[in-house]
């Protein structure tokens, strides 16, 4: 299994939110491209990148942030996801030209299930789905606003599709430090066709553990790593 650091960036900084609430802000780095830079130093095989700025507003607004990270932090081996308003093909097409292993989509997947359809089909392989869900609900918007659409009906919506991942994020457990929502994540598991990367909560090592036990092909960690209450290089040989 994957252990994939995230670089989540607001304002130019490196930060990480409470439950996706801008208020609940914390800054762990002045310069993201040095964030990104520890873990491609320290061994991680996956870099998750987020423009926050860009999710709230549905266009990138750190996008040469971005671009300096994939240019400064590439390494042999080193794949990196973006994601955070990426509203258009020319983006996608930049991000994935520059370096980026995956984009993924998330809002426009409800609001415009088509534009996912389009990127998959043009990018095969590339395209992660981006499901952020309160209560199962899936949360658009940066997480502001809240669908009536089940997470695991909307990942039904896309079998077939050429995608390369399903991201699941459960809001309430993000960066909380209460570990991962393990019913919801085996729900998702169980409908879908992708493999499953499980985001919000992973703190320890157990949490890494009951994730790669549940079948889980990477699992993403971000305020636990960047408190230091989770040792990336055991963290690291725990996922393997």
């Amino acid at each position: 299994m994957l252990l994939i650091p995230a670089v989540d960036i607001k304002d130019g900084l490196a930060v990480r939110l409470k439950q996706g609430l801008a208020g609940e802000q914390t800054v762990y780095d002045q310069d993201p491209v040095h964030a990104a830079l520890r873990w491609a130093d320290a061994g991680a095989r996956r870099i998750h990148i987020v423009d926050l700025d860009g999710a709230f507003q549905g266009q990138p607004k750190n996008r040469a942030i971005t671009l300096r990270i994939l240019k400064e932090a590439a390494r042999p081996g080193l794949e990196f996801e973006i994601g955070g308003g990426l509203s258009s093909a020319e983006i996608v097409g930049e991000f994935l030209a520059a370096g980026a292993t995956r984009c993924v989509i998330g809002t426009l997947a409800v609001e415009d299930p088509g534009f996912l359809k389009r990127l998959a089909e043009r990018h095969p392989g590339r395209i992660n789905l981006g499901l952020d869900a309160k209560e199962g609900l899936v949360a658009i918007k940066g997480w502001v606003e809240t669908s009536t659409l089940r997470a695991a009906d909307l990942l039904r919506s896309f079998a077939g599709l050429p995608l390369g991942e399903v991201i699941y994020t459960d809001i309430a457990r993000d960066g909380m430090l209460s570990g991962p929502n393990l019913h919801q994540l085996a729900e998702i598991k169980r409908v879908s066709t992708f493999p499953l990367i499980a985001s919000g909560g992973v703190t320890t090592l157990d949490h890494i553990r009951l994730c790669r036990e549940l079948g889980c092909f990477g699992a993403i960690a971000g305020k636990a790593l960047y408190d230091g209450r989770l040792d990336f290089n055991a963290a690291l040989q725990t996922a393997l």
